[in-house]
């Protein structure tokens, strides 16, 4: 069953988001927009905005953003129809479902339906399947509530090699879209087998709580086995994009502003269980950078929570360094030696974990805490390497003051002048600055020069590309059919150069093409991914301000903003940035052109695109 687009669009309309969101949060007006403090995550200053024009809200300090439908279904933990149904019931709107509508799905939307129906079917079988008793008892043994298994979806693959096989040729499962999913593979003689067989099973969820991919884990003694198999990447899956149990942590990082890192799944599960819910784990990848800006979306505050053993402390390492990279604040717990997280939050209880919490240490002391246990700190040679090693970590960190502090808090632990320390420090950032300068030198100085003059211009090309485009998407979501229309008349989504820019052009025109509400909070509902959705709304929000000089030119006689104008010249510009581009690239052909006929062909594109620019000029809205 479905709501008919026209029910949902009834609702919308009848929710006015600033009343919906006053019943939860304390707003006041704030020139066009609403502010309060953010239902979502602690603040002190307020950044969650309202927009009672597009009806949308956005918070700058967590990226919370959406309609009235998402506000309700974050701030309540209701799904989207009951959001829907809600609302309906406020304004008195009768929802009638829609039985027989069949959707048309994207090649992504069918992957995870397909992922979707395989998690069922693995979960079925661990809690409710004979066979699945096996699975059961381990789970149990790991002191793991049932609870957990399901909110985790935690499942079993049966030990036939093709229970699955068989279970997605009767649901009529795309059995090729099955092998690019990794559930299935295929002998050479075509028969076909399951990937996971025997296997206990993790699914993998995307941040909006979407299953994305699979880990099997051996949970007896088998020889030839990998103790872990992962689903590979695909269409929908990028393992170092992903960290797993952030769908179900998300909500409280963003409230206690802070995340803990561990490194495997059941580290995390146990540590939910426990009550700890700011939790996610890398789980079978090093820390990347991809999963640092993920994270970074919802808290700057991470702690590391790495197993004691020596891969874990070598894990800690690096990913130190990418965090202040990445310009995070770091701290790391440090467990007792033979202990995980899994079984230190078993054996000792949340009380306990959230003490070793509270006394993390800050990387600098975790690091020295690390080397003095090697016994490096006992002799003047190896000392001497120690603290360049911990000033060299310094130098990842661009915040100059909190460098400072931090260098003198070494200076203080090896009683050391704090000048030699800057001394040092100055040199690494030299020398790390001319390793990156060198690196970029890989031709002559003529050709460098060259190379700078060409990377300045195209720069510049594309921030004026990036600005203009950047413009184009603020006016899509203005929520006028006009503007869009004028829009489409001109300007097709493969002309921008942004894919990111492309893929909203092509969604909001196809949108109006279609004749659907093209409102802002219409359309920010057909962007499931949160960066996506992050970008609209600070275009929205005017994070991305339309440029100054249109905005300026284009001001009506009572001084509020004249959008068609706007539009015209918006439009105007863009089309005429791209004439300029290839007039260029025919003028370098022509300068570089050989014989005779190549000469006049070019001539005469150049002349056409010139009398192009002429009739862009006459453009009217």
């Amino acid at each position: 069953m479905r709501i008919p687009e026209n029910k949902i669009e009834e609702v919308r309309n009848a929710a006015n988001i600033v009343d919906v969101i006053s019943e939860y949060v304390s707003l006041r007006k704030r020139g066009k927009n609403y502010l309060g403090l953010c239902p979502f995550h602690n603040e002190k200053t307020p950044s969650f905005t309202v927009s009672s024009e597009k009806q949308i809200f956005h918070c700058f300090g967590c990226h919370a953003g959406g309609n009235v439908f998402k506000f309700l279904m974050d701030y309540k933990k209701i799904s989207y129809v009951e959001a829907i149904q809600e609302l309906a019931d406020e304004f008195g709107i009768t929802i009638e479902y829609d039985e027989k509508y069949v959707e048309i799905q994207s090649e992504q939307e069918i992957l995870y339906d397909i992922n979707t129906v395989a998690a069922k079917y693995f979960s079925n079988n661990l809690l409710s399947a004979s066979e699945g008793e096996t699975a059961r008892k381990y789970f149990a043994e790991r002191k793991l509530k049932q609870q957990s298994l399901r909110s985790f979806g935690l499942g079993y693959s049966y030990s036939a090699r093709d229970s699955f096989v068989k279970y997605a040729k009767e649901n009529k499962l795309d059995l090729d879209k099955c092998i690019h999913l990794g559930l299935i593979g295929r002998y050479d003689d075509g028969n076909y087998y399951d990937k996971f067989s025997s296997r206990i099973i993790f699914p993998i969820f995307s941040p909006n709580g979407r299953v994305v991919a699979f880990a099997g884990r051996i949970f007896d003694d088998r020889e030839n086995w990998a103790k872990y198999l992962n689903s590979p990447e695909s269409s929908i899956y990028h393992k170092g994009k992903i960290l797993y149990g952030l769908s179900h942590a998300k909500d409280e990082i963003r409230r206690q502003n802070k995340a803990i890192l561990v490194e495997g799944y059941m580290d995390l599960i146990s540590l939910h269980q426990s009550g700890i819910k700011n939790v996610v784990a890398v789980s079978g990848t090093a820390l990347t950078e991809d999963q640092i800006q993920l994270l970074s979306r919802y808290t700057k505050n991470v702690i590391l929570l790495f197993d004691a053993d020596n891969a874990g402390i070598k894990a800690s390492m690096r990913s130190i360094e990418l965090l202040l990279k990445q310009e995070m604040e770091v701290r790391v717990i440090s467990l007792p030696k033979g202990e995980d997280p899994d079984s230190f939050v078993n054996n000792f209880g949340k009380e306990k974990f959230e003490e070793l919490v509270k006394s993390a240490k800050n990387f600098l002391e975790y690091q020295t805490a690390f080397y003095e246990s090697q016994g490096l700190l006992e002799d003047p040679m190896r000392l001497t390497e120690v603290i360049k090693e911990l000033v060299k970590t310094l130098a990842l960190i661009n915040d100059e003051l909190k460098r400072n502090l931090l260098l003198k808090s070494i200076a203080k632990k090896f009683n050391i002048r704090e000048n030699l320390l800057e001394d040092e420090l100055e040199k690494i950032i030299n020398v790390t600055n001319k390793t990156a300068e060198q690196k970029n030198n890989v031709v002559n100085e003529k050709n460098a020069e060259e190379k700078r003059v060409r990377e300045s211009k195209k720069e510049k090309v594309q921030g004026e590309n990036l600005a203009i485009e950047r413009d184009l998407i603020k006016l899509l979501f203005e929520g006028d059919k006009k503007i869009l229309g004028f829009i489409a008349s001109y300007v097709t989504p493969e002309s921008l150069s942004d894919e990111t820019n492309k893929e909203i052009c092509r969604k909001a025109l196809d949108e109006y093409f279609a004749k659907k509400d093209i409102s802002a909070a219409a359309l920010t509902e057909i962007f499931p991914e949160e960066e996506i959705q992050d970008y609209i709304y600070e275009i929205t929000f005017d994070k991305y301000s339309t440029s100054r000089r249109w905005a300026e030119r284009n001001l009506m006689d009572d001084g509020k903003s004249n959008l068609p104008k706007q539009a015209e010249d918006i439009v105007k510009n863009f089309l005429l940035i791209k004439i300029d581009e290839r007039i260029k690239d025919n003028l370098q052909r022509l300068a570089e052109a050989d014989n005779e006929e190549l000469v006049k062909g070019l001539m005469k594109i150049i002349d056409e695109l010139t009398q192009s620019k002429k009739e862009i000029a006459n453009i009217k809205f």
